[in-house]
């Protein structure tokens, strides 16, 4: 029988906050990693029913954007009629959260990136294991999914 009282486990509070500290020191790794390139900004990526490519979340990711909502101190946005990222600005041509933006949204995956011939892959990859990582630590059930499914479930818990 295992003795649970003194068994060292770190409070959730505690891995929770770590999750996201953690989350952001990836989040700055991605941008240094992807310094060299650029893309447009028409956002034509953030179209994400029109793309069929959501980023995908882990739980930390939406984290970091529920609590940039409340620093800023503005509620969830509904969802869009365009089926744009509902983090859009009301034209649907600007990042509302940029500096808070998941991963997914930090690295280039379109035909309009600029720059090197050759994306980091493998440093990409390492990102995402860390990621998942800080994620497995906060809960090992963790699972990221898409941007819009956690929005949805924003909403509907919001109700």
């Amino acid at each position: 029988m295992r003795d649970d009282s003194d068994d060292g486990e770190v409070p959730a509070p505690v891995r929770r906050i770590h999750a996201l500290a953690e989350t952001r020191t990836i989040f700055t790794k991605a941008d240094e990693t992807y310094r060299p390139w650029s893309c447009p900004s028409t956002a034509e990526c953030c179209q994400l029913t029109k793309t069929g490519r959501p980023p995908w979340l882990w739980p930390s990711e939406w984290e970091v954007l529920m609590e940039r909502l409340k620093r800023d101190k503005r509620p969830l946005p509904e969802a869009r009629s365009d089926g744009g990222c509902p983090f859009l600005d009301e034209g649907g041509t600007r990042c509302t959260v940029y500096e808070s933006r998941p991963f997914g949204c930090r690295t280039y995956f379109c035909h309009r990136v600029r720059g090197p011939a050759q994306q980091p892959t493998i440093a990409t990859n390492d990102l995402l294991d860390d990621l998942a990582g800080a994620n497995k630590g906060w809960n090992d059930e963790a699972e990221p999914k898409p941007l819009l499914e956690w929005h949805a479930l924003a909403i509907a818990s919001r109700r």
